[in-house]
């Protein structure tokens, strides 16, 4: 039989859960017919919390923004700034509470040190934190916790390799500056260090994608490409990244010539040496074609003020080496000049400039910084204007004056001076003009030697009251020769007086030998 009041504390449990139950259906049922208006309630929380979803999705294009503006300017791989142990290296061991097993080593070429215990271990490759986890894995065999530490003293010189587009590619060893090893003042050598030490870039290179190749390990490296562009432009030292032991550096050669950055490049640090003479060829429409060596100075020939202060600055640049040549001729056309530039990897380019904008709106930038083993092409005009051929006589691309040789029936006959690009009017009066009872007036001869070594001869009718124009008035050009005939009378008389002269005298020296 149950007992009793164990039937009582059941029955009383089952009535109090029978009563519990009931009381919450109560409950659940007048939630379910009063409580309707709740769940609306409750229900808009989550439209509310929603609209936050939208509100927080603009951060992503913003935040997807910041590697899209920094890309140019950022490495493609951010290289392993850890320092690599290699042969040359300072280090000290230290064996923490063993004195004796501490001590300073110097790396060998091969890379192992020799220490107390375990003999050699390589650490070639490795940071002074792998060498030390090295070594103590040594001791262990030895030592009961052994509790090591490996630091650099004094580093390795850093060599580098320097290739592409720079005056002197090849191998360079670069010295710490400063303190050395955990010297706080010790500063490793950067990029710009490394180009300074080859000379500079060429005018031919492409700084917006110089390469740094480090390796990592046997078999692996890392490549960044930096925009040393940056560094002109902002200021920002981000690309000069410091260098380490066995990196490479290629300049790559530009696909195409920015005349307006050229001069922002030769102007920098990292450039060519702008005192260095360079050797350039010119060709074409000017007075002394040929091979030049161009240096910095001053400038001389012509109208300073006209051609620009490019011309004045003593740069090594097209107008000072048109000015070497003697000057631009009269068929000259400035407007298409051309510069073939040889590069590092074989290739030529090919630039063009402009003088006539350098002229009309003192565009200096058209007026480029040679480089050594330049070529320049000046071509030569298909159609001469007038006005134009004058106003350049007045700039420094024109020589001072040109001289050409009038001959014959003139007051003054010889050669004279005369501007650049003045006509053949202009050379008959400086001339003194025609000898009026001698000259034949109606036409004259131009004899004009070409720049293929052939001579070429016209009659030109002289027109004084015409102005320039290739049929009456032509422009002449250097080492033209102007030929003035004499008239019909004179040369009648002329013939008189050769028979009645020194043909006579011989006549009267014969009668006087014969008799007759």
């Amino acid at each position: 039989m149950l007992n009793t009041g164990l039937l009582k504390f059941l029955t009383q449990s089952v009535a109090g859960v029978a009563l519990f139950i009931a009381f919450n259906a109560a409950v659940s049922s007048a939630s379910l017919a009063q409580g309707q208006p709740v769940l609306p309630n409750r229900q808009p929380v989550i439209p509310n919390r929603q609209p936050v979803i939208p509100n927080r999705q603009p951060v992503i294009p913003n935040t997807q923004t910041i590697p899209a503006i920094t890309q140019p300017a950022s490495p493609t791989t951010q290289l392993n700034t850890n320092y690599l142990l290699g042969g040359g290296d300072l280090i000290r061991v230290n064996v923490f509470e063993v004195p004796e097993y501490t001590g300073e080593y110097q790396i060998p070429p091969g890379g192992a040190i020799n220490l107390p215990l375990i003999g050699s271990v390589p650490v070639q490759g490795l940071t002074t934190e792998q060498a030390a986890d090295k070594i103590t894995e040594k001791y262990s065999k030895f030592l009961k916790r052994p509790l090591i530490s490996v630091n650099l003293i004094s580093p390795r010189p850093i060599n580098v390799l320097v290739a592409g587009e720079v005056t002197r590619p090849g191998s360079y060893t670069l010295s710490l500056q400063g303190g050395a090893g955990n010297n706080p003042g010790v500063q490793y050598p950067t990029v710009l260090a490394a180009l300074t030490s080859a000379q500079g870039v060429t005018l031919a290179a492409d700084v917006t994608q110089v390469k740094v190749r480090r390796k990592i390990g046997p078999d692996a490296e890392q490549v960044a490409i930096l925009n040393l562009k940056d560094i002109i432009q902002t200021g920002s030292t981000a690309q000069d990244i410091t260098l380490r032991d066995g990196d490479t550096i290629i300049v790559p050669t530009a696909t195409a010539l920015n005349v307006a950055e050229a001069r922002n490049l030769f102007a920098a640090n990292f450039a060519a040496d702008p005192n260095t003479p360079r050797t350039v060829a010119i060709v074409g429409e000017v007075n002394r074609p040929g091979s030049y060596l161009v240096t910095t100075g001053a400038t001389t020939g012509g109208a300073a003020g006209q051609a620009g202060g490019a011309a004045g600055s003593g740069l090594p640049t097209v107008t000072r080496a048109i000015q070497l040549a003697g000057g631009i001729t009269s068929q000259a056309d400035i407007r298409n000049l051309k510069i073939r530039r040889n590069t590092r990897i074989g290739s030529e380019q090919t630039v063009d400039i402009n003088l006539w904008q350098l002229l009309q709106s003192g565009d200096v930038n058209q007026d480029i910084v040679l480089q050594d083993g330049d070529t320049i092409v000046v071509p030569t005009a298909t159609e001469i204007n007038p006005a134009e051929a004058t106003q350049l006589a007045s700039t420094t691309l024109s020589p001072n004056t040109i001289q050409v040789g009038v001959v014959g029936e003139v007051k003054k006959p010889g050669a004279i001076d005369i501007r650049p690009n003045s006509s053949l009017n202009q050379a008959l009066l400086a001339a003194g003009g025609f000898n009026d009872a001698r000259a034949s007036r109606a036409t004259v001869d131009l004899i004009r030697l070409n720049p293929n070594g052939s001579v070429t001869k016209r009659q030109v009718k002289v027109d004084f009251s015409q102005g320039i124009n290739e049929q009456t008035n032509p422009i002449l050009r250097n080492n033209d020769v102007i030929v003035v005939n004499r008239s019909g009378i004179a040369q009648a008389g002329d013939s008189i007086g050769v028979i009645s002269g020194p043909l006579g005298t011989l006549l009267n020296v014969v009668r006087l030998f014969v008799g007759f």
